[in-house]
């Protein structure tokens, strides 16, 4: 562009250059609107991408939106131009798990005809294509590499949070290896991480460490696994081998630890529980040493004693008496040293690990009660006790006891306090350089071996004893016998060559109560630390390393907090700087041979797996239904798995064989559809398109699809219907009103833009139906029945959808010219739509009662129903005339005969059972002739009154066997009344019976069917619901003039007897099936039960069951049935059931200074208008007989029960529902009183005291004070008068939480709120406003007792015992911890008595 000089002597374009280029810029603007606008007129493609091939930018997304028009080809120019990636270097795939389709980046297909939807998001995965990363281009990045840049340049890992480092790092060797998404590439670092099972880090760390050791690795390298010998799945050192070997060769990100965990006899559960590192590393080398121990193998030296040889040191415990200098030894050895943080009781920790080593072995005096008793001297002397490091392991590891427990809180807790450790250590000044064995020293060994034993420091943590076995440790088949073979003695190592260099930290990162642990490891390869995170690897500084010392440093005391949480270093190895011991890591060319041949059979299981998987990226998998023509006429469900090249024809074959129809159907009779399965709708059918791949058909290979396929059948001389896109679906149903019969569906198929009229022929050519007469009666919804007659409307007009079910009728019947609402029609398929299936189990009856009455068979139903309502009052009147003498004759009979135990319903505390003689022994004989001939007196005057006739004793119910030790007031029945009113029916003898079924599609009675639920449009009738009801805990079941309510509308009841299919039934407990309209009222349905359970309805309950088989009591009256659906179960239990008004009610006994202060007694039942002492004396009785409490009625209270608070005191001359509110299933506490009753009125409060006594460390029993009114100084004085403290010297405090406000003694005295700033009782913070309330008082003058250390402990555990069991005051509950075990005979057997 050519410049010229402004007058700020300043260089501008030219002024025509200028307009030419503006010019230029315009036009080049307007190409583009144009390109813009010719796009807009075409669909377009949202495409978003998922970059996986780096962990850095799986999170990321790439959205393209393209016209639909643009081929594969160029999407994987914009995608690689769009995420500056190499084209050819990357594979672009379906969907976001691990079943992808990949696309051809050579097609010139557009998008939309290789499966891509426009309008909708399509997702892809930007993936490696064989098992390289994608190449960075060259424009954008300078090279494809990133390993030039420094450390400091480099996102570097460090803590729990996983992310992805940058570093590149060559591998000690390579092998082929194949990955299959970028998840699974290998760490830019070299290294290969472990995945994590669940709560794994502790065994990943451990494992990286062990790994990153070459000494660890060679030696496990060398041994070669002997498969003859022992089961490779159980082998922990053969699975470590392989393990190692994966980690060294595989290209994968991360490998799973699943298999060697096996080989520790573990099962899943194990993988979510966490251990601590040390612990593992423990066991773990104690499993692998008697593994090696019980092969025949032969090892070399090293091999054989590895983890001695490499980690084993020795020390020496010692006493030496400071007036002789007499001293007593003897040799422990250790696996790692644990180092103290801080010191018991003190408030500083130590600075580093030198001083915590210092402290390790600095010896302490033994004086006053603790002097030794010298040998030498003969006498109890002053001594110094100590440790002496003899040897130092060539890997030397520090354990820093960062877990302790605090005596103040109780608590398990983590100390996150500051200590430094070096990266080079020298232990020089640690080691005792005196002979082991002097002339002034003793040998003392525990195992009897020369100088040498078990370590039993306590500060120690590799006790080897044979405790392990038990508690936690390895789990041997013969443990007990199995005794640690002791090593030959290693000579002490030069102090000049005693300096040790760190190479891993395990990190540990939160509380005591859980937390995730790492490691910061460094290779001897190249001096680079690195972060083993689970699956992450990345490189790390020093910087980083020193970030794990832990916290600042300062005194900070004991956490308060059981979950203070920080990051610091747990375990610390070092290994000895001596080259010529120091190894180097075994390279790909110098592996032994067995391990080779591991390596290869490695690779071809990837090999393999490539395959595999390969496969599975291009497999379609779909679900498949059909409808089998001989298993079942139910539609099976599987699953097809076809790959996408395969043709339809393929496809069908698969289908074929899949659903088992070889031998049934000829292949060619079936072919495969496209179907709804949420709509029942077929959509389309693949005509000409046999040799069409499935890949095309299906629109690619998708995680999901929105469609199914159904393998359709036919019979050979039929000719599928071909099925068109746009097509609706309607299945009709044929009524018959003759019959009363509804057919099985036809399906038809239609176009939504038909009228009725066209509609209707379509029907009659599918059912052979005239369509001049023809009413069609579609169901659209839930509860909606439409008669469709308007002849020229349209089907989409109706309300018609994909699938529809519709009810046809063609006859020449009057009930054409009825309204629809009002027709016979209406009423068929209304109770065809509203009747429901149940299962209703019958209370267990006496052999002894098979009498029974029944109605006889109507055949009009509603008259049938009508005359059996007036025949049961004549019986009852019958009953009710004779009530006293049959009574008499009973209790004569029962007087007469010894009793046996009867077998009682589960809810005898509402309806008393009237026991039968047992068969053993005969009752009087005159007393039972006039028993039975009174019986068949009754028997035949209510047969006369209800002109029924008497079944067949055979098909009868047994009768119901019951007590009389449960005979309470009007509540009671007599065995004559249960022997009278116990009946059942048989099928043909039922009362409400139609005089014939309506026979169905599949084959069962209209009753039996309920597919959908209707009611009748614009009914007047309703379901009753009485307001004025709706508060008492039932509604009645008789309107005001005492007429049954069920009378006024008769709603469908059929029932027949029913055998279980397990046989539970069988001379046990009946069973009814049940067909009933589920608009009826329960009272209604529990008045047709009658003749079944043998009583009448107010003489037993009906719960309903649900899945999970707990059982609830239906009680409310005037609801229906509309919550139950197809076979719901109900059980049927024998007890007076609830009148209007009544309540039934848990009561609970009150015993305020017992451990479980709340105690169930009895259910009772409560009525509306009952005072306190009424319902009291009806407690009586119950309580004597049921819980053995004599109690006088002004002995004991009731009162108010909330949770387990103890509330409102409620006297005898209160009323329920008018002073004291009640309701269903309430619950009420009684109190037995020590005296008598001081509540006099209800403007007094009783209020629960307690005294705490510090001298003591003590609380007193409660005591309850009754005060005027809700002034503290009425309080104060009566907590003075009861407990002569001065009024001046009380203090009061309220109890926190539940009653009984449990408190620990040890905090009851400064975590109270004592002697509040307030005047009266209910304001804040006391809130004292009703009864029940608890307050601690306490003499301000007593100080609390002085204890030891030793007394407080003990005091602390006792009253954590005591909390825990009362389940008050708990407020940290630790994770309960499983013992880590390693199994050495394949896994753990179950210990019957082990919880």
């Amino acid at each position: 562009m050519e410049m010229v000089p402004s007058e700020e002597n300043q260089l501008v374009p030219k002024e025509g250059m200028f307009w030419s280029c503006r010019q230029s810029i315009f036009d080049e603007m307007k190409k583009r609107f144009s390109q813009i606008e010719n796009a807009a007129e075409e669909p377009r493609v949202l495409c978003i991408v998922q970059d996986t091939t780096n962990a850095k930018t799986v999170n990321e997304r790439l959205t393209l939106n393209l016209p639909a028009s643009t081929t594969l080809s160029k999407l994987f120019e914009d995608v690689a131009h769009k995420a500056s990636y190499v084209n050819g270097t990357f594979d672009l795939a379906w969907g976001k798990t691990g079943d992808m389709g990949s696309l051809d980046p050579s097609s010139e297909m557009s998008l939309t005809e290789s499966g891509f939807e426009p309008g909708k998001r399509n997702f892809l995965q930007l993936t490696d294509k064989d098992g390289e990363q994608p190449q960075i281009a060259s424009d954008e990045s300078g090279t494809a590499g990133s390993s030039g840049l420094d450390d400091s340049s480099q996102e570097r890992f460090i803590g729990p949070l996983p992310r992805d480092g940058t570093v590149g790092c060559s591998s000690d060797c390579s092998s082929p290896s194949y990955s299959y998404s970028s998840i699974l590439n290998k760490s830019d670092t070299g290294y290969v991480g472990l995945v994590n099972q669940a709560m794994t880090c502790y065994l990943n760390s451990l494992l990286q460490t062990l790994f990153m050791t070459p000494e660890f690795r060679n030696a496990l390298y060398n041994w070669e696994f002997e498969e003859s010998e022992e089961d490779p799945v159980t082998s922990i050192p053969y699975q470590l081998q392989r393990l190692f070997l994966l980690l060294q060769t595989s290209k994968k990100r991360a490998i799973e630890t699943t298999d060697v965990t096996r080989s520790f006899g573990w099962d899943s559960s194990e993988a979510w529980q966490q251990h601590d590192v040390q612990e593992l590393c423990r066991v773990m080398f104690d499993a692998l040493e008697q593994k090696w121990k019980q092969t025949e193998q032969q090892f070399s030296p090293l091999t054989a004693d590895l983890i001695n040889q490499l980690y084993q040191g020795k020390l020496k415990d010692y006493v030496r008496c400071l007036e002789c200098g007499y001293e007593s030894w003897r040799i422990d050895t250790y696996l790692d040293i644990p180092l103290v943080i801080r010191p018991f009781g003190a408030s500083q920790a130590y600075s580093s690990v030198e001083e915590a080593l210092q402290a390790f072995v600095q010896p302490e005096t033994l004086d006053g009660v603790n002097q030794y008793f010298c040998e030498r001297c003969k006498k109890k002397c002053d001594a110094r006790k100590g440790l002496r490091f003899l040897h130092f392991p060539y890997l030397l590891t520090l354990q820093l006891k960062r877990f302790d427990f605090d005596y103040t809180t109780m608590h398990r807790i983590k100390l996150n306090d500051r200590m430094s450790f070096p990266e080079e250590l020298d232990m020089g000044p640690f080691i005792d350089v005196e002979d082991e064995k002097s002339p002034q020293t003793e040998s003392c060994t525990d195992s009897g071996a020369e100088n040498e034993g078990s370590c039993h420091s306590d500060q120690m943590s590799n006790d080897f004893s044979a405790d392990d076995g038990v508690d936690e440790g390895i789990c041997l088949d013969s443990a007990s016998s199995t005794e640690r073979v002791l090593k030959p003695k290693v000579p002490s190592l030069n102090t000049s060559s005693l300096t040790f260099e760190l190479f891993s930290v395990m990190v540990h990162s939160g509380s005591a109560a859980g937390g995730h642990y790492y490691a910061c490891i460094k290779s001897f390869s190249d001096g680079q630390w690195y972060s083993f995170n689970d699956q992450h690897v990345s490189k790390i500084t020093q910087e980083d390393i020193r970030k794990t010392y832990g916290g600042s440093s300062g005194s900070r005391g004991y956490y308060s907090s059981a979950f203070a949480s920080s990051t610091n270093a747990y375990m610390l190895i070092y290994r000895l700087k001596d080259p010529s011991r120091n190894a180097k890591y075994l390279d790909c060319d110098d592996f032994p041979e067995h391990i080779k041949h591991l390596v290869q059979r490695e690779k071809e299981s990837e090999e393999q797996e490539k395959r595999q998987r390969e496969i599975e990226r291009n497999t379609c998998k779909i679900k498949l239904f059909c409808m089998h023509p001989v298993k079942t006429m139910a539609l099976m469900e599987n699953k097809l798995e076809v790959h996408k090249d395969k043709t339809l024809r393929e496809a069908t074959e698969m289908a074929y064989k899949l659903m088992e129809l070889d031998g049934v159907v000829p292949l060619d009779c079936c072919r495969l559809v496209k179907y709804d399965e949420f709509h029942e709708y077929l959509e389309r059918s693949y005509e000409g398109e046999d040799d069409t791949p499935m890949g095309l058909l299906l629109g690619g290979v998708k995680s999901s699809y929105m469609f199914d396929l159904l393998l359709e059948t036919r019979r050979p001389e039929q000719v599928f219907q071909p099925y068109k896109p746009g097509e609706v679906m309607v299945k009709v149903h044929v009524v018959d009103l003759k019959t009363d019969t509804i057919a099985p569906p036809v399906s038809i198929r239609a176009y939504l833009n038909q009228s009725i009229t066209e509609f209707k022929q379509l029907i009659a050519q599918a059912t052979e139906l005239s369509a001049e007469t023809m009413r069609v009666v579609l169901e659209r919804c839930y509860n909606d029945l439409r008669l469709v007659y308007v002849p020229n409307k349209t089907l989409k007009a109706e309300g018609f959808f994909r699938s529809n079910k519709v009810f046809v009728e063609s006859s020449e019947s009057p009930d054409h010219q009825v309204t629809f609402t009002d027709s016979l029609l209406w009423k068929l398929l209304d109770r065809h739509g509203n009747t429901i299936r149940l299962f209703v189990s019958l209370p267990v009856q006496s052999p002894g009662t098979n009498r029974t009455i029944c109605p006889k068979v109507c055949g009009d139903t509603e008259e049938c129903s009508e005359g059996s309502k007036g025949n049961r009052n004549s019986v009852e009147a019958i009953l009710e005339e004779s009530t006293e003498k049959l009574k008499n004759l009973s209790l004569q009979q029962q007087q007469g005969s010894s009793t046996s135990d009867s077998q009682k319903s589960s809810d005898t505390s509402d309806f008393e059972h009237i026991e039968s003689p047992s068969p053993s022994q005969e009752p009087d004989s005159s007393v039972s002739a006039a028993v039975a001939v009174d019986n068949r007196e009754l028997e035949n005057r209510i047969r006369a009154a209800g002109g029924g006739t008497y079944s067949d004793p055979e098909t009868q119910f047994p009768g119901e066997e019951r007590s009389d030790s449960e005979v309470n007031n009007d509540r009671s029945t007599s065995s004559v009344d249960s022997d009278i009113l116990s009946s059942s029916h048989s099928s043909d003898t039922l009362c409400n019976a139609d005089s014939g079924p309506i026979q169905l599609a599949n084959g069962l009675d209209s009753h039996s069917i309920t597919s959908s639920r209707r009611s009748k449009a614009n009914e007047g009738k309703k379901e009753t619901w009485d307001t004025a009801e709706e508060d008492s805990g039932t509604d009645s079941e008789y309107d005001e003039n005492g007429k049954s309510k069920a009378e006024s509308y008769y709603l469908y009841f059929r029932a027949e007897p029913y055998a279980q299919e397990d046989g539970s039934g069988e001379g046990g407990q009946k069973c009814v099936l049940v067909h009933v309209d589920k608009r009826i009222t329960l009272s209604a349905f529990k008045q047709n039960l009658e003749p079944f359970v043998g009583v009448t309805s107010t003489q037993f309950k009906v719960f309903r069951v649900y899945a999970n088989n707990q059982e609830f009591e239906s009680v409310r009256l005037n609801e229906t049935l509309s919550s139950f659906s197809d076979d719901n179960k109900i059980t049927i239990r024998l007890g007076r059931a609830l009148k209007k008004g009544e309540y039934r009610v848990k009561v609970y006994q009150l015993l305020v200074n017992d451990a479980e202060p709340c105690k169930f007694l009895v259910d009772t039942v409560f009525a509306k208008g009952m005072t306190v002492k009424q319902s009291k004396e009806e407690l009586m009785p119950q309580l004597k007989d049921q819980c053995k409490l004599d109690l006088n009625i002004d002995k004991f209270r009731l009162r108010k029960k909330t949770w387990k608070n103890p509330g409102t005191v409620f006297l005898d001359y209160h009323v329920y529902e008018e002073d004291i509110n009640i309701s269903s299933n309430w619950e009420v506490f009684l109190e037995v009183l020590d005296g008598p009753e001081k509540m006099k009125s209800m403007s007094q409060l009783a209020v629960l005291t307690r005294r705490w006594t510090p001298a003591q460390m003590k609380l007193e029993p409660f005591q309850e004070v009754v005060l005027e009114s809700s002034s503290v100084e009425e309080l104060k004085e009566k907590l003075s008068e009861i407990s002569g403290i001065p009024l001046e010297n009380l203090d009061f405090a309220k109890g926190r939480g539940t009653f009984p406000c449990d408190i620990s003694v040890l905090e009851i005295h400064q975590d109270l709120d004592w002697n509040p700033k307030v005047s009266t009782l209910n304001v804040w913070p006391l809130y004292i406003c009703d009864d029940g309330a608890v307050v601690f008082y306490r003499d301000s003058t007593e100080e609390p007792m002085e204890q030891s250390e030793d007394e407080r402990n003990e005091l602390m555990k006792k009253e954590s015992s005591r909390l825990l069991k009362t389940g008050h005051r708990v407020s940290y509950s630790p994770r309960k911890e499983k013992a880590l075990k390693i199994y050495l005979d394949g896994g753990p057997v179950k210990d019957p008595g082990q919880d």
